[in-house]
């Protein structure tokens, strides 16, 4: 590659991240630095509830949008870039023909129709549920095709292919369809171990023709050797031929770009919810965890999926409700408010004096799946006030990873890192409390948007730069901060601990109820 005037220019890796509200492009270097970001936006209908729908085709006019702004902001010719790798939802859904023509709105990953569907496919009992915990979730590929099947056959019959979002896009990025092992491996029942398709299973609930509808090839994340279609380069205003690496789901490129790719990492992921993804040389099942998935990400390794439905939307849900006089002072102050309430909650001691909070606003996802379970505020006196509220909502949700990675260690996973990364990370306090409570070292990588740098990777190992995830990481990721725990607080936060668990018991057992 050369500049304009015969110079040498260093080359990007872009990540396409495709996300639910928004497509975003990145451009990286070798060594994992953000050179420009370009967004666009896609809109969601709700056309009843429990459900929500996307149009496929915006997918696409969403990533030349977001491509163009990227280039442009960090003035890059289409020469600079080297290669693509992308991440997308995972579970969202789309009925098309051959030629990639949506025949029906994609099913969101967050689309809950098919309930009923998945509670048919779990009663089977079929041994490749092991995989997920013994139950699939309406949100994933065969209760979703299921009840294409059942509720709209003409769809169902004339759909050449039912594929996710990522598919789809690698169709339209390529020209050729294929399938990605991530997706297929945690969404799909599909099972390496077990000789790849859950044929018995299709079988029995009716979905043995679906298979069919699948392309043949599936391709390990960020592998293959796809190449940008002339089309698709045109309208991209990129180069064709270029590496395309394989997609996956986002959370999972985030794990690999927090730098979690070895046996005993986990990757916390900190946002409006907390997704937690471990790697392990061994499986763990019968755990509280959503799925122990081989082969996922990296060959050989299994991960270990699990999370807690709200966190910080319950910082969220109490800034709204709540938080009046501190919005007020941190607009005088030009700060924002979640500053102002880390302050406040940073003046009051370990344990909230005796605050203890459940953080169960939406059920609990893991380790105990209760979507009936519900939040809880307990020891509430006159002299708490907003920064004993708010550290405790803190607290709990330290906990509720405490929880989770001490029910996954109790079925065999031996946690060796532990890195934290998504908009939690933005919080010295609350990172030093979830330090606290795990007790242990919690590493926070330079790049805040994981997904993009993941897929970046992927793409930067689709072209030869590097041979695997793990060097790829040791390349691109860079640990910002080691923040360890605070020996002092140890005797408070196993105190807290215990009766963090205990509340769940108390307020979900019939007998103490009542």
């Amino acid at each position: 590659m050369a500049n304009s005037s015969g110079g040498a220019v260093a080359p990007y890796y872009l990540g396409l991240d495709v996300g639910t509200q928004s497509v975003r492009a990145a451009l990286f270097d070798e060594q994992g630095r953000s050179a420009a970001f370009g967004v666009a936006g896609l809109e969601t209908v709700y056309p009843h509830p429990g459900w929500a729908e996307q149009d496929p085709d915006q997918w696409w006019q969403a990533a030349r949008a977001a491509v163009a702004r990227a280039l442009e902001s960090a003035r890059a010719s289409a020469d600079q870039v080297a290669a693509i790798g992308m991440d997308c939802t995972a579970c969202t859904v789309v009925a098309c023909d051959l030629d990639g023509r949506p025949l029906r709105s994609a099913l969101l990953w967050m689309d809950q129709r098919s309930t009923l569907e998945a509670e048919t496919i779990s009663q089977t009992g079929d041994p490749v549920l092991r995989y997920v915990s013994g139950r699939v979730s309406p949100e994933w590929m065969l209760p979703k095709a299921l009840w294409i099947k059942r509720h709209q056959p003409a769809v169902y019959e004339r759909a050449a292919r039912i594929v996710e979002c990522t598919d789809w896009m690698m169709s339209r990025l390529t020209g050729a369809w294929t399938l990605s092992l991530n997706h297929v491996a945690v969404k799909w029942n599909y099972a390496r171990p077990d000789g790849g398709w859950p044929v018995a299973l299709l079988k029995a609930v009716g979905l043995e023709d679906l298979p069919a509808k699948w392309p043949e090839p599936i391709v390990e994340l960020g592998g293959g050797d796809a190449r940008l279609c002339a089309r698709a380069a045109s309208e991209l205003g990129l180069r064709p031929g270029i590496p395309v690496a394989q997609g996956g789901i986002d959370a999972y490129l985030g794990m690999l770009g927090l730098g979690a790719t070895r046996d005993g990492d986990v990757a916390v992921v900190v946002g409006s919810s907390t997704c937690h993804l471990a790697q392990s040389r061994a499986g763990v099942f019968g755990s509280g965890a959503a799925g122990c998935y081989p082969d996922a990400t990296v060959a050989g390794l299994y991960t270990i999926e699990a999370g807690q439905t709200a966190t910080g939307s319950i910082l969220d849900w109490y800034r709204r409700h709540f938080a009046g006089d501190q919005a007020r002072a941190a607009e005088t102050r030009g700060v924002s408010v979640y500053a102002v309430l880390d302050e406040l909650a940073g003046q009051v001691p370990p344990g909230s004096q005796g605050l203890l909070v459940r953080d169960d606003w939406q059920g609990n996802r893991s380790p105990y799946k209760n979507p009936a379970a519900r939040g809880a505020i307990v020891g509430l006196s006159l002299a708490h006030g907003p920064g004993h509220v708010f550290r405790a909502i803190q607290e709990a949700t330290a906990c509720g990873t405490r929880h989770i990675l001490a029910d996954a260690a109790a079925h065999g996973l031996a946690v060796e890192r532990i890195f934290l990364g998504g908009g939690g990370a933005k919080s010295d306090l609350w990172l030093q409390i979830h330090a606290d409570v795990l007790q242990r070292p919690v590493l926070v990588p330079r790049e805040s948007e994981a997904c993009a740098l993941g897929s970046a990777m992927a793409a930067a190992i689709a072209a030869r730069v590097h041979p695997d995830w793990d060097q790829a990481a040791q390349a691109m990721v860079t640990i910002e901060r080691r923040v360890e725990p605070n020996t002092a607080n140890k005797t408070a936060y196993d105190d807290l601990f215990a009766r963090y668990v205990e509340l769940y018991r108390r307020l979900n057992e019939p007998a103490l109820m009542g």
